[in-house]
């Protein structure tokens, strides 16, 4: 059976035409408005509170309009993006190093090897000068310099230094700042705060998204909850791969429960692996640690020149070692893109010049650093970072080399999304790592949280109003048939869950996709091993229904029934991600194709063919899925082969 038919192509429409630098002054010109008084009137569901969710609700709210969010932790601000360590980018250009907007709109659409869209990536660069004005007057602490100034420093992908921290805690600082604008406006009753709630399905009434189904997590209970218009900010699908560095929690349901509902779900292949990861012990792990990229700035990374050679790093001399970035790729040396790194990480290890028991691991070393600068300064910008790893691994990176090796971070995928971030189901908007706009096929370090604060708080709130100002739309409530069903479908998705009863947990059907995806749509892919993955998800996806076993029942609080959900999307999903992978018959960015490499190893684009966007349509299980293709034009930046050397 055909895996998927092409349909019709899709455009973005909402973009304006025009000179670069003017196309989102033009669009916020061009687009209506909702007066004050009429945003009294309508309702915005928000359903996610990282800094994408959080900056939105905070910031919609401050509108004026009324505001509902939701969230599955017991607080906003335990949201994933608290985890995010290193950075974020601004091209402010304090350091008068060549940086400017055009520079970091350049290095996004490179970084991201010519699959984004121009005009969505000079927005965001444009929009970064803004954030930190912002979160500098929310007090977010950033590092400074001895004279008082911000202090930045450099990530992977860029020769100048753009990244805003604060220490290894930049997430953190970010979110707390961006929770504290939320928690205003619940006090001031603009918001209505649901944590412990999970999102099941979307409800969409003629055509629009008009609200959402949510569980109560602790009491069980199902609830139909309605607004104008539905705000998606629910983060990525790492963890379709069972072992990655995103929080257990993390899934993709939202989103998947919306693509199901009809809106396109776009490049689902494109997966970062990020380098800079705490290898891998055990089987007994459920997920894996980040150490930040920042540490690439002072660490550099090496192995053994020799195969097999397991002394002691501080036995093996400087002309035995093998600092193979600086010696492939000196321009950037260590702070070549993540896709990039990882990828030369897994070759020298393929090489059998891994290091740690288990051979699957490379050295970042602070040595160099400690004796050029002093322990102190390296402490005062990555002490919690290497308390961190001490408190993980038990060895102390101030006196022996981190040992690290690639995981899977971050998805650039999501739900296509048009320059105004509305899915193709209108009224339905999706921001931050849920949506797929920014990055192309690799996103460039530190920019993660540059995007989400970005959509939360000067893209959405402009662009949604273009929507909202034909509303207010008609009251529907409960007892309206499209709600009726979709509460109807969660209930008897529940019900079904929990009636196999059978022999296997959860967590043991969710470990094995898990290795399926690692092994064939991970670091490097392949048409045998893409067309193996398929089959091997297809017979576990049988399995999972006929022999998963959920104790319990739907009435309060069930984790596994919780985790059964999300694994049976990620099961779909997974499914998407190796046909997308399969379809795409090129080597970019985050997708490496082991059939379309140059000579050297790098990746071999085919822009003839795969300058696209593939953004792909839900038919029923077991049909084939529909490919829609956005062409890419690229007017400012023109793809070229991407040398980092």
């Amino acid at each position: 059976m055909d895996l998927y038919t092409e349909g019709d192509p899709i455009a973005d429409t909402k973009a304006p035409e025009g000179p670069i630098e003017t196309r989102w002054d033009r669009r916020r010109f061009e687009a209506k408005l909702v007066n004050p008084a009429n945003r009294r009137k309508m309702t915005v569901i928000v359903v996610g509170t990282g800094l994408a969710g959080g900056s939105a609700a905070a910031t919609l709210a401050e509108q004026g309009y009324r505001v509902k969010s939701y969230c599955y932790q017991d607080s906003p601000r335990r949201a994933h993006s608290i985890a995010a360590q290193g950075g974020i980018n601004a091209a402010k250009n304090y350091r008068n190093d060549g940086d400017s907007v055009h520079r970091l709109f350049y290095d996004t659409v490179k970084g991201g090897d010519f699959r984004s869209r121009e005009s969505n990536v000079h927005r965001l660069a444009e929009v970064s000068v803004n954030i930190i004005d912002q979160c500098v007057a929310q007090g977010v602490p950033f590092a400074r310099e001895y004279g008082g100034l911000l202090d930045t420093r450099s990530f992977g992908g860029a020769q100048v230094q753009r990244t805003f921290y604060a220490r290894g805690q930049t997430g953190q600082q970010l979110l707390l700042g961006a929770y504290q604008a939320l928690e205003r406006q619940i006090g001031l009753g603009n918001v209505e705060m649901n944590a412990r709630h999970e999102m099941l399905e979307l409800i969409v009434v003629d055509g629009k998204a008009r609200g959402i189904v949510v569980r109560d997590m602790v009491t069980g209970e199902i609830t139909t909850e309605f607004a104008d218009a539905v705000v998606l900010a629910s983060g990525g699908y790492g963890n379709v791969f069972y072992l990655s560095t995103n929080a257990k929690g993390c899934n993709v349901t939202a989103t998947w429960r919306a693509h199901r509902k009809g809106a396109y779900f776009a490049n689902p292949c494109y997966t970062q692996i990020h380098p800079t990861c705490i290898p891998v012990s055990g089987d007994h792990q459920s997920k894996l640690t980040l150490m930040s990229e920042s540490l690439r700035n002072d660490g550099r990374v090496w192995v053994p020149k020799a195969k097999g050679d397991t002394r002691s790093p501080k036995d093996i001399p400087e002309d035995e070692r093998d600092y193979y970035l600086e010696r492939i790729y000196p321009s950037f040396g260590n702070l070549v893109p993540r896709d990039i790194a990882s990828r030369a990480a897994k070759n020298v290890c393929d090489e059998g010049r891994g290091v740690g028991p288990t051979g699957l691991g490379v050295y970042l070393d602070f040595a160099d650093a400690i004796n050029r600068l002093g322990r102190k300064a390296i402490e005062a910008k990555y002490g919690n970072l290497f308390e961190m790893y001490e408190r993980i691994t038990g060895e102390d990176p101030y006196e022996v080399p981190m040992r690290i090796y690639p995981a899977v971070h971050y998805t650039m995928g999501g739900l296509w999304v048009d320059y105004d971030l509305q899915s193709t189901i209108p009224g339905l908007f999706v921001v931050g790592e849920a949506n797929f706009s920014d990055h192309g096929a690799n996103r460039l370090g530190a920019s993660a949280l540059m995007q989400g604060l970005a959509d939360g708080y000067f893209v959405l709130p402009n662009t949604i109003a273009n929507y909202l100002a034909a509303g207010p739309f008609d009251k529907v409530d409960a007892s309206h048939p499209a709600a009726v069903q979709a509460r109807a479908d969660v209930e008897d998705r529940i019900q079904r869950l929990l009636a196999v009863n059978g022999d296997r947990t959860v967590d043991s059907f969710h470990r094995e996709l898990g290795q399926i995806m690692w092994e064939h749509c991970g670091m490097e892919r392949s048409a045998t091993g893409l067309r193996k993955a398929i089959d091997e998800i297809r017979a576990l996806r049988d399995q999972f229904w006929q022999r998963v076993r959920v104790p319990g029942n739907g009435e309060g609080l069930n984790q596994s029934l919780e985790k059964a959900g999300r694994v049976a999307d990620f099961f779909e999903l997974a499914e998407l991600m190796c046909i997308d992978a399969l379809h795409r018959e090129e080597s970019c960015g985050g997708h490496f194709r082991a059939e379309h490499q140059t000579p050297d190893g790098e990746a071999e684009r085919d822009d003839e063919r795969f300058a696209y966007v593939a953004a792909w349509e839900f038919t029923a299980t077991g049909e084939p899925s529909v490919l829609h293709k956005e062409d890419l034009k690229f007017e400012y930046v023109h793809p070229t082969q991407r040398s980092y050397k």
